[in-house]
C-alpha cells in the first residue's frame, strides 16, 4: 500500500498540481495586495475618503466606527467592504489568467500553422503507388 501511495504521490499531474496551488496561492496574495493597497484606495478618494474595507452594517445593537471595533465587541456584522474587495480580486484574477490562456492559445496556433516534415507514407501506400504506376505502364505498352 505504501509503494502505490508513493506511485500515486509521484505521478506528474500530483506534482504539477502541487506547483499550480503553491503558485495560485502566492499569485493571489500578490492580486490581494494590488487590490487592497492599489487599486481600491483610488476608489476610497472618489467617493469621499472611505476604505471600501469598512464598509459594513451591524446586525446587533449598537454603533461602531469600524470594522475591527464591531468585532471586538462581538457584534454580528455584514461587511459588505470586504465582500466588493473580494469581489474585485476575483475579477483581476479572472482576467488574468484569461489574458494567460489567451497567449498559449496564440502560442499553440503559431506551433500548429507552422510547416511540419512530410510524413513518409506508409509501405503499403507505397507498394500500392508502385503496383499502380506498373499497371499504367503496361496499359502505355
Amino acid at each position: 500500500m505504501l509503494n502505490e501511495f508513493k506511485k500515486f504521490a509521484m505521478r506528474g499531474n500530483v506534482i504539477d498540481l502541487a506547483v499550480g496551488v503553491v503558485l495560485g496561492t502566492a499569485f493571489g496574495a500578490i492580486v490581494t495586495s494590488l487590490v487592497n493597497d492599489v487599486i481600491m484606495p483610488p476608489f476610497g478618494v472618489m467617493l469621499g475618503g472611505l476604505d471600501f474595507s469598512n464598509y459594513f452594517v451591524t446586525l446587533g445593537p449598537g454603533e461602531f466606527d469600524s470594522l475591527t471595533a464591531a468585532k471586538e465587541a462581538g457584534v454580528a456584522t455584514l461587511a459588505y467592504g470586504k465582500f466588493i474587495n473580494t469581489i474585485v480580486n476575483f475579477l483581476i484574477i479572472a482576467f488574468s489568467i484569461f489574458m494567460v490562456i489567451r497567449q498559449l492559445n496564440k502560442l499553440a496556433k503559431k506551433e500548429e500553422d507552422k510547416p511540419g516534415v512530410p510524413a513518409t507514407p506508409p509501405r503499403q501506400e507505397m507498394l500500392l503507388e508502385e503496383i499502380r504506376d506498373l499497371l499504367k505502364a503496361q496499359k502505355a505498352e
